[in-house]
């Protein structure tokens, strides 16, 4: 039985155009993310075979892979809500968002700054990956990483809560290799909301997340 499943998108496939054009989003979907789902899913299996047959030459590979496959469904997942067609702007008081624009006003200096640093890290990142904003427990300050692949480059136990998908299979066919491009024009379908309640969810677990001696 399979343990993760392939969300369903919360838009249809047309939602985010023209940023991201609807031949996009159903094969970023429905092809690229699945693929992780079912990887995660068939690792896992593996695993349990290696378990059973008491067989662990393969171990570190498939060890790899789950955290491959099970990291590109869990950013994907939130990636998909990380966007709307109504969005883009900057998180505001009078959105209802003011406490994650006063987070990134401190842990930035602004929002201009923390604009600037995301879409440099997200632009930049060597090959194929993310740039994401996450909230770091251990200071209770927002970070932008900078993720190889799926799951490298990444501060253990910070949440996730903006990513830019920086793969090619997210913008080629439509920017062709000009990913500086599509990273300026996410901007303009970040849902500041999702983001927000992220936010929120995130500082809510910190204490359970990372235990004080």
């Amino acid at each position: 039985m399979s343990v993760y499943t392939l969300p369903e998108l919360p838009y249809g496939y047309s939602a985010l155009a023209p940023v991201i054009s609807p031949e996009i989003i159903e094969l970023h979907h429905d092809k690229h993310h699945a693929a992780y789902v079912k990887g995660a899913n068939d690792t896992l299996e593996q695993l349990a075979e290696a378990r059973d047959k008491e067989s662990w030459g393969a171990v570190n590979g498939l060890e790899k892979n789950l955290a491959f496959h099970l990291s590109g469904h869990i950013l994907h997942s939130i990636y998909w809500h990380n966007m709307t067609g109504d969005g883009g702007g900057e998180p505001l008081e009078a959105d209802g968002t003011g406490e994650l624009a006063d987070a990134i006003a401190e842990s930035f200096g602004s929002f201009a700054g923390f604009k600037a640093q995301l879409t440099k890290a997200a632009a930049t990142t060597q090959g194929s990956g993310w740039g994401v904003l996450a909230y770091e427990p251990l200071s209770g300050r927002l970070i932008v990483e900078q993720v190889y692949d799926h799951q490298g480059n990444v501060g253990q136990g910070s949440t996730p809560i903006l990513v830019f998908d920086a793969w090619e299979h997210a913008f080629y066919l439509q920017y062709r290799n000009q990913k500086v491009d599509f990273i300026d024009a996410m901007w303009a379908v970040v849902d500041w909301q999702d983001v927000a309640k992220r936010y929120e969810a995130a500082k809510s677990r910190a204490n359970t997340l990372l235990l004080a001696p």
